[in-house]
């Protein structure tokens, strides 16, 4: 069996929870709080260790890509799940059954620049990216691998 090719992300984070600058800080940390079925899908079943990651802050001034991280761990259970003072808490969780699963990921780089959320909508070498369907808020989406180099020469 062959090695699995190597997937591509973006993960979506408010730059005033969590910013580029703080996963450049921390060099790398765990990626908790996703309460998305889908979301948490991806990152069970489809992350794995090494997979590259577009870290994009959402609900800002100027959302766009701002750095690259890669997925540093597998999947495993999100602890702010079994904590009731966190605002992640689910009591319908156990840690038998655990509902909500993380990755970490590590630092790779800041982008020169952000890459807007308005030149990527106005970009038609993106057309069909999960990221710019109308409707779209998941803040864990697979990125084709034609898209993730075609962003990467905007940079």
């Amino acid at each position: 069996m062959s090695p699995r090719e190597r997937h591509y992300w973006l993960m979506k984070s408010e730059p005033d929870a969590f910013s580029i600058d703080d996963l450049k800080r921390k060099k790398q940390e765990a990626w908790d709080g996703v309460r998305n079925y889908q979301a948490r899908n991806y990152m069970r079943d489809g992350m794995r260790v090494g997979d590259k990651v577009f870290f994009y802050h959402s609900n800002c001034a100027e959302p766009g890509i701002v750095g690259i991280a890669a997925v540093a761990t597998g999947a495993y259970p999100d602890p702010s799940q079994f904590d009731p003072k966190s605002k992640y808490f689910d009591p319908g969780s156990t840690r038998d059954n655990p509902r909500w699963m993380l990755v970490d990921v590590k630092f790779v780089k800041k982008l020169k620049r952000t890459i807007t959320l308005k030149e990527l909508q106005a970009d038609a070498a993106l057309d069909g990216m999960l990221l710019l369907r109308k409707g779209s808020r998941l803040s864990v989406q697979p990125v084709e691998a034609a898209h993730w180099e075609h962003i990467l020469a905007l940079e």
